[in-house]
């Protein structure tokens, strides 16, 4: 927890302090060509990460953004509060800290009130190509980045121990994004190699049963299209491993741990260039069935980031 607070302060203060005087300083990005916040911190889609560098920042500038965003499913919810930092349209740091209420499962596991708390800091760094310079070519933009996540202890210690799930982790990922400016169309494509359970949520990795403790590769997938200079509409799909249904099989839970896909459809929209907001209807698959008679989490994603 010492360690988790030393990284969230100083990236949370510099944040806060660039947020401050960017107020004054006129960027020269396109609106949303440099994405929303996603629910890890990253710039990007709501759900997944794009190789844009996130605030307004262009070449030879820094820039600062700050969002929260609310998720609410049929037995969930998930509220997420988080900053970057943007430098010379090639660097990003963020932060995020993610608060998963589980409502009704918590009770039906005899934890009333149980709340999954994760803290995500990530790094991104663009390697290739510009998405609107080289809008009319057929170079996307590409970057790799890094999140290390942390879920807080909480009453669900004993049984992650259990099935060999830990509570850190760290994921990698690479993003190559497309801006076709003449179509008012982005493409996106992320590959990540991950240990994760729900995203972290519920541990990473899961040994009992004979799983591997290994990294797997799952693709994630963004599609946007322009309706106008501030307004986007497009849908996401965020592929999910699903290594802790086989711990949850060997532990005599049947398939009460399975885990689906993420997806979502969304709008963005861009009063100025400093505010955006998102609403999307998400569909998170099936989390932790066994409490919740196997019901589908879809719901609604609301989203707004401020940046300079």
């Amino acid at each position: 927890m010492a360690m988790k607070t030393r990284l969230a302060l100083p990236l949370i203060a510099a944040c806060a302090a660039l947020l401050g005087a960017g107020a004054h300083a006129d960027t020269g990005k396109l609106l949303l060509t440099g994405g929303v916040s996603t629910i890890e911190g990253a710039a990007g889609g709501g759900l997944t990460p794009w190789a844009v560098i996130g605030s307004n920042a262009t070449e030879g500038e820094v820039g600062g953004s700050a969002y929260v965003t609310t998720v609410g499913t049929k037995d969930y919810g998930l509220n997420i509060y988080g900053a970057a930092i943007g430098i010379h349209d090639r660097y990003e740091l963020s932060i995020a800290q993610q608060d998963f209420n589980t409502r009704g499962t918590g009770t039906a596991l005899g934890l009333p009130g149980l709340h999954l708390k994760q803290t995500i800091v990530g790094a991104k760094v663009r390697v290739l190509g510009d998405a609107v310079l080289d809008s009319d070519t057929l170079v996307p933009q590409v970057a790799v980045g890094v999140q290390f996540k942390q879920l807080g202890s909480t009453g669900l210690d004993a049984t992650l121990d259990a099935l060999g799930a830990k509570r850190h982790g760290t994921d990698f990922y690479v993003s190559a994004t497309k801006l076709l400016l003449g179509q008012s169309l982005l493409l996106n494509g992320t590959l990540r190699a991950t240990k994760a359970n729900q995203n972290g949520l519920l541990g990473f990795g899961a040994t009992l049963g004979g799983n591997e403790d290994s990294y797997r590769l799952q693709p994630e997938l963004s599609l946007a299209y322009l309706v106008s200079k501030n307004i986007a509409v497009g849908a996401e799909y965020r592929f999910m491993g699903n290594r802790l249904e086989n711990a949850g099989r060997a532990a005599g839970l049947g398939d009460g741990l399975r885990a689906s896909d993420w997806k979502d459809v969304f709008i963005a929209w861009a009063p100025n260039k400093n505010l955006s907001l998102t609403l999307a209807y998400v569909d998170l698959g099936v989390i932790v069935p066994a409490t919740t008679a196997s019901r589908k989490q879809t719901g609604y994603y609301l989203s707004a980031q401020v940046a300079f």
